[in-house]
């Protein structure tokens, strides 16, 4: 069966063809799929360990241009309730990270107009100089797109001067689906797909951690959702062998609550449990060259990301202190680092606390 000569090639590590994966994607039977997700996660990750993390998301400001249908977070510039966070509140939510044991923020920016590089250089600088443990896994393909295009200057010279002032790492946010038909629907002025994976790549070359998302369940279809992750995979083998590149991924479902997908365009999230398990496992199976696969317990809920621990996924995420992006439009899953970790247990895994270089650090939560 044609299949089982798929199956063969993934367990090899090799690359599938979009063809393939979209063979699998739409016709093996889930049991099937999700054994082999589990034979290619014991390869990269043999121990019965599934990894956790503790950090803050801090939205610098709800200000951006970016129009994405799918946010109900971001203001205009103009609009009322406009914010830029200020350093005492950074201050103070900082204290609470390090007191529940924690030691990173997730600095997500959105694409304000008159933020310019400075503001990110001065504002990491300070940060650290107030806060020299801190870890800074800030900002994303999108702001450092908008920065060289505001600043006239390339995404490598953006990237250096962030990481000269503080910036320890990349996330994988504003991906969607990497796919310029999907992106002008939904985002149409964001980066666009060249300019993400662009991004990405000049990180890598800096020898920076980086990760990679996929929003789904919208307008795109399966096809576009297996060359997102084709896209990831070639960045992720252009890397040069120094860097440690995507050191996750991690797909969630869309959340359509009030969002303008949902009421102007009658989109909603059609994403149900045997999906984003599915989904889990050919992520894991397309993506050989990338160590670590996130279930995102905060849009499935504890039992769904549990199934996925056996379908791929090796890692849990964070416990989240903070998120509101996507809790805006419905995402209401809560864990704390005792809760966290006894989802891990339940599912037969040793939780292990890590950071952004999934190394392995102690919880020291202050009393």
């Amino acid at each position: 069966m044609f299949i089982n000569k798929i199956y063969k090639k993934a367990l090899k590590l090799e690359f599938l063809t979009i063809e393939e994966g979209l063979l699998l994607y739409e016709k093996a039977p889930l049991e099937e799929l999700i054994d082999i997700g589990n034979q290619l996660k014991i390869i990269h990750k043999p121990e019965k360990v599934v990894t956790w993390q503790i950090d803050r998301n801090v939205n610098i400001t709800n200000a951006c241009v970016s129009q994405c249908k799918f946010c109900n977070f971001y203001k205009r510039p103009n609009d009322e309730g406009v914010y830029v966070t200020t350093i005492e509140e950074y201050k103070s939510k900082i204290k609470e990270l390090f007191k529940l044991g924690g030691e990173q923020l997730l600095l997500q920016g959105g694409l304000h107009p008159k933020l310019k590089l400075d503001f990110y250089t001065n504002l990491f600088s300070e940060l650290k100089s107030i806060y020299p443990k801190l870890k800074l896994h800030a900002l994303g393909p999108p702001e450092i797109a908008h920065l060289a295009r505001l600043e006239k200057k390339s995404y490598k010279e953006i990237l250096q001067a962030l990481i000269k002032s503080g910036l320890d790492s990349l996330p994988g946010a504003g991906a969607e689906i990497l796919c310029d038909r999907v992106r002008k629907s939904i985002s149409p002025a964001k980066a666009s797909t060249q300019q993400w994976l662009d991004v990405m790549r000049e990180a890598h070359k800096l020898d920076m951690v980086t990760s990679a998302t996929m929003m789904f369940g919208h307008v795109e279809t399966k096809r576009e959702r297996i060359e997102h992750l084709v896209a990831i995979r070639q960045v992720q083998s252009e890397k040069p062998k120094s860097s440690p590149g995507f050191l996750a991924f991690i797909p969630w479902p869309f959340q359509d609550e009030n969002t303008k997908l949902q009421k102007e365009l009658g989109v909603h999230n059609q994403v149900r449990a045997e999906e984003y398990i599915r989904t889990i496992a050919i992520s894991r199976i397309m993506l050989p060259n990338v160590q670590n696969i996130q279930a995102s317990w905060l849009t499935v809920g504890k039992d769904i990301a549990q199934i996925c621990l056996h379908a791929g996924a090796n890692d849990f995420g964070s416990i989240m202190i903070e998120e509101n992006v996507v809790s805006s439009a419905g995402a209401s899953y809560k864990f704390d680092a005792e809760g966290i970790q006894k989802a891990i247990r339940e599912a037969g895994f040793e939780p292990k606390l890590r950071n952004q270089r999934y190394e392995f650090i102690e919880w020291n939560a202050q009393s």
